[in-house]
């Protein structure tokens, strides 16, 4: 699987950013710019079809929860401006692929429209939370985002966030629309992902949307996943993938169950609070999350310390 923007391809291994925010608890706009690990510029490049032997620990961007958080003065449109910067010039060359995250609708849209301006490469939109929509509901929401703009479009469904399955005979049909090529799966049932697989047409992309099920997943006929872990992990998720997809099925278990305490650790309390931790320990400080999540327990700090020092010789 290649990164190829203009035939609306995603690829194998999507970071799930988390937020730089300053001590006054707003975006850090500036350290996101000038301080970001340059893993994560080398890794938002074009890829080839070697991809998988490729330095980068991920192949793209993909903001997901995060923008919940912001203010109304902090768009997402603002925070990609920023990213695509220094993407678009990355010293290891090549164009950058971002994905932005929208929610509610008519918000969606004005997000959608704003990302294609500043140069996102696709959207992934999630399903609206509080209303409770009927599946018609849900299938009119993404279908309105995916006619605003010509970018190709990533539906994300995650009940357990939003109170609403996105049922197989509603992704069916979206999955006739031109512009919406993937979903990501966080539905954390591999035998309803393996059914959702099997329905929907050859070339719509099924990407895992919870770390500890991509092996199973990508068995399943997956493609990848938009990973929280692989900001700590990517290069070793890369691995797992390629070593899966090419039938070495000891190799892709071997990573799986050396990656399994860091994809535990990451979720002992809520996503993106141990990330926030790990990423601390392993670049520097990225800022408490914003309330009402706040700093991880000392445990649970211990918790990602442990399974960051589990990954050395992984």
């Amino acid at each position: 699987m290649t990164i190829d923007v203009e035939d609306g391809d995603l690829s194998w291994t999507e970071a799930a950013p988390v937020n730089i925010i300053s001590d006054r608890g707003v975006l850090d706009h500036a350290r996101l710019a000038n301080e970001v690990p340059i893993e994560w510029r080398f890794s938002m490049k074009y890829q080839s079809h070697t991809l998988h032997v490729s330095p980068s620990p991920y192949d793209a961007l993909t903001q997901t929860g995060g923008a919940s958080s912001w203010t109304s003065d902090e768009p997402n449109s603002d925070a990609y401006a920023v990213i695509i910067e220094f993407t678009m010039t990355d010293p290891a060359g090549g164009a950058s692929e971002v994905v932005t995250f929208v929610r509610c609708f008519p918000e969606s849209i004005e997000f959608t429209e704003r990302a294609a301006e500043v140069g996102c490469h696709a959207v992934m939109a999630v399903t609206p939370y509080y209303s409770k929509p009927p599946q018609e509901g849900i299938f009119r929401h993404m279908t309105a985002i995916a006619d605003a703009t010509d970018l190709p479009l990533m539906v994300y469904n995650i009940p357990g966030r939003t109170c609403r399955l996105i049922e197989v005979e509603t992704l069916q049909r979206l999955a006739a629309h031109p512009n919406i090529v993937a979903v990501k799966d966080a539905v954390d049932d591999v035998a309803w992902t393996t059914e959702q697989i099997a329905a929907l047409p050859d070339g719509f992309a099924v990407y895992s949307g919870s770390d500890d099920l991509t092996l199973e997943i990508v068995r399943a006929g997956g493609v990848g996943v938009v990973s929280v872990a692989s900001h700590l992990a990517g290069v070793q998720i890369s691995a797992m993938i390629e070593a899966a997809l090419a039938d070495k099925d000891d190799e892709a278990d071997r990573l799986h169950h050396g990656l399994m305490p860091l994809f535990t650790a990451l979720f002992v309390e809520p996503s993106p609070m141990p990330l926030k931790a790990g990423l601390s320990m392993a670049w520097d400080a990225v800022g408490e999350p914003r309330l009402p999540l706040v700093p991880p327990s000392e445990e649970t700090v211990a918790t990602v310390r442990e399974a960051l020092i589990g990954l050395e010789g992984l």
